[in-house]
């Protein structure tokens, strides 16, 4: 993995003509390669979206009535990293 200080600062570009965007995000692309980098896309749920609060919300009450509610509610806990302890 690359580290942020392999990363090199931008200098001052004289004046004249500017680089079209395409053509600094090629570069910058190109130089994060360089690095041992590559890009890639994902796609995560609209967790904005009302369907997903609907759906997430059927879903919570049925994971919280089921025989296994205890067991469940336990592993989460388990492995949820809550930032306060």
């Amino acid at each position: 993995m690359a580290s942020a200080s392999k990363l090199k600062t931008r200098k001052a570009k004289p004046a004249g003509k500017p680089k079209p965007s395409r053509l600094k995000v090629r570069e910058h692309r190109d130089r994060l390669r360089a690095l041992g980098l590559r890009p890639i896309q994902i796609w995560v749920p609209d967790v904005r979206a009302r369907s997903f609060r609907s759906a997430a919300h059927r879903q919570s009450l049925a994971v919280a009535a089921s025989a296994q509610a205890r067991e469940d509610q336990g592993f989460i806990d388990a492995v949820s990293d809550r930032g306060d302890e």
